[in-house]
């Protein structure tokens, strides 16, 4: 079964709604669902950013309206880079300015919106960060690049579905490496990474915990974009695990329980260890 993309529309007409109907199923509503999509449809772009600041949109189709660079604004100052088609009125051209992978559908080849998102993905899949990521972005250039890298790989994973072609992925950048970065890059990531980890060890056995396949896969996927090395993961591990037993001595508390976490370092090393797996070239 063909992977279903998850759509946001930021739409200003009731004319336009009708117009990506065809296409995208019907979209009079908040959320619908169809065998391609899942789509959001929001009428003015602040609520369409309320939306985006919390969920995972695969691409953005939106209407060559004036207010739309007030959306594409607000998500460059969050550092949020999503895959954008924006659909123009006949023989008009808007220059909307957000990042290098926007792409423009005139309404008279609306019956291309389907291959255009998938072509708006692919471009977006092959983005480097460093003409991307705003200078005044609210995080660390370093941890907000390896946000994007990551992103890109669940983009490329979907569309890889989507395509039933193995040719669509995204090619690791050896700039981004662990080993190639300067010691304080080297040194924020591996920040980043432990405290991704520790909050991964504190979910671990949490029966409300809804999210923690999400965290080890965003983990594992910055991980494995810097080419982290198994043996840093296993010694992130191990300081977290040392901390832990330090903190249940000084309570008087038993630290034979840290064995247990034992289950979460397999388990992170095994999603990490499949990725590095899958992208070793296939002989001919």
């Amino acid at each position: 079964m063909r992977s279903v993309l998850s759509i946001c529309i930021l739409t200003g007409s009731d004319e336009f709604t009708q117009l990506l109907s065809p296409y995208l199923g019907e979209t009079d509503q908040a959320e619908t669902r169809s065998d391609h999509y899942i789509c959001h449809q929001f009428g003015d772009p602040e609520s369409t950013l309320d939306y985006l600041r919390s969920a995972h949109v695969d691409c953005l189709v939106v209407q060559a309206i004036p207010e739309l660079q007030t959306l594409f604004d607000g998500l460059h100052r969050q550092a949020i880079f999503i895959p954008t088609v924006i659909v123009e009125p006949v023989g008009e051209t808007f220059r909307f300015a957000y990042h290098p992978a926007l792409l423009a559908l005139p309404t008279t080849q609306i019956n291309q919106l389907r291959l255009t998102i998938d072509q708006a993905i692919s471009k977006f899949i092959q983005l480097q960060p460093d003409p991307v990521i705003p200078e005044d972005a609210v995080s660390s250039e370093s941890s907000l690049s390896h946000r994007l890298m990551a992103q890109q790989l669940r983009l490329a994973e979907k569309l890889k579905e989507r395509l039933d072609y193995l040719g669509v992925y995204y090619k690791r950048n050896p700039q981004n490496f662990l080993r190639h970065m300067t010691p304080l890059q080297r040194e924020e990531l591996l920040r980043q990474l432990k405290a991704d980890y520790r909050e991964i060890i504190l979910a671990y056995f949490s029966t409300r915990e809804a999210h923690l396949n999400e965290k080890i896969d965003n983990f594992v996927n910055i991980a494995f974009f810097a080419d982290v090395p198994i043996s840093q993961v296993v010694e992130i591990h191990m300081e977290l695990m040392d901390e832990f037993a330090k903190q249940l001595r000084l309570e008087g508390r038993n630290d034979e329980i840290l064995l247990d976490y034992r289950l979460t370092l397999i388990d992170t090393l095994a999603h990490l260890c499949e990725m590095y797996r899958r992208s070793i070239p296939r002989e001919s």
